[in-house]
């Protein structure tokens, strides 16, 4: 199926999205610095039967909010978008801050989530230990003094992704990091509510978790407590792989995708 180019604004938000087939079965959402290309290694593997939706989160990419000072949600993003696009349920498809958008809009609305499938995801309200914030400070810092090529060659060589750097993917990664604007750096002003980790053991949908052995320790703690808490969830844990498993084993994680797809039929 061919994949389109759609633009719509929403919620004084313009949005850049890409829709392959109708009645959307697959929705995948980005990690943070990232857009909707970072699928593109993934989505040609996938089986071309399946109907997708992609797109730039709010002001990554090519999606812009009208006022970015505006308190807003991911996860409330997400489910403006499934109505505009008439998508009554589906699965949801998200990588590390992708990830942590899909794990919520599914604990908030479990009837518009068939399944999901979480790449090294991140977790809303997650407590992140000190290493991590030394970790984070350097490109913040470097935002908040005006010096965001700076900020975003920082966010390049982080630790992160030593592992994507490594593949055949680092290119596209780098392109990817080198669109990302950098504002989230300098203001956030997401929305949270309650931590999720309190109510992962009320998540209905069936979940595939995709993890990798060379994460750093703070992802590999949220898997791990995800698949401790978590009902209906299987894990595959991939040693060799890092943060990015859809960049740097798209032909394996496609499998995995595919594989779990299958199931909810």
């Amino acid at each position: 199926m061919q994949e389109v180019e759609q633009r719509l604004t929403l919620n004084e938000v313009e949005w850049h999205c890409r829709q392959r087939g109708e009645n959307p079965q697959l929705v995948l959402l980005h990690g943070f610095g990232g857009d909707l290309h970072t699928w593109d290694a993934l989505l040609p593997l996938l089986p071309d039967s399946l109907s997708t939706l992609r797109y730039d989160m709010r002001d990554f990419g090519l999606s812009r909010a009208r006022h970015p000072q505006h308190p807003f949600s991911h996860a409330d993003d997400l489910l403006s978008l499934l109505d505009a696009f008439e998508i009554e349920r589906c699965c949801l498809l998200g990588s590390s801050m992708g990830g942590a958008t899909v794990l919520h809009a599914a604990l908030n609305h479990p009837d518009r989530v068939s399944g999901l499938v979480l790449i090294s995801p991140g977790m809303v309200a997650w407590e992140w230990s000190e290493a991590w914030r030394q970790l984070w400070r350097p490109m913040s810092e470097a935002a908040r003094s005006g010096d965001l090529d700076r900020a975003r060659q920082l966010w390049w060589q982080h630790p992160l992704f030593e592992s994507t750097r490594n593949s055949t993917a680092a290119q596209s990664f780098y392109a990817a990091v080198q669109r990302f604007a950098g504002r989230q750096w300098v203001q956030d002003p997401q929305q949270y509510s309650l931590p999720d980790i309190e109510r992962l053991h009320t998540l209905q949908a069936p979940t595939l978790l995709l993890s990798g052995a060379l994460d750093l320790p703070d992802f590999q703690l949220i898997a791990d407590v995800l698949e401790a808490a978590v009902p209906n969830l299987q894990r595959r844990n991939f040693a060799d792989a890092g943060h990015m498993l859809h960049l740097e084993q798209p032909q394996a994680c496609a499998e995995a995708v595919g594989d779990f797809l299958h199931t909810l039929r």
